[in-house]
């Protein structure tokens, strides 16, 4: 097992979760909705700069390994949230809010992937 790689992992992992904390927070003190638009824009964001990362590896072989984990395993995974995601979809559906828990669910995939397939595209021109 290669520690370099371990602590570039945990390295992107501690920037990436302080930077959702910090996303978040800031989104939902402007935006008030039943639906959780800071994890949704975490998620959606979160996508577009792996997709950005994996065309850019692809493109550039001078981005070691150590920084593609640094950067996708480690930021992009502290920065993205499936478990919050999870939770908010439950707690909406507990509270019988099932419309906007559907529209959650449906715009956190559409949108994920479409922002993905962009940051791919976007990279390609880096």
């Amino acid at each position: 097992m290669d520690v370099y790689k371990i602590l570039a992992i945990g390295g992107g992992g501690f920037f990436g979760s302080i930077s959702r904390y910090l996303t978040v927070r800031f989104i939902d003190s402007r935006v008030t909705s039943l639906l959780p638009y800071g994890t949704l824009v975490v998620n959606i964001l979160g996508s577009f700069i792996l997709g950005l990362l994996y065309a850019a590896a692809l493109r550039y072989t001078s981005i070691t390994e150590n920084w593609r984990l640094f950067l996708g395993v480690g930021f992009c995974g502290g920065y993205t949230t499936f478990s919050a995601f999870a939770f908010e979809n439950f707690d909406l559906m507990q509270q019988k809010y099932y419309s906007v828990s559907l529209t959650y669910m449906l715009s956190s995939l559409v949108m994920g992937l479409a922002a993905l397939g962009v940051g791919i595209w976007c990279g390609r021109f880096m």
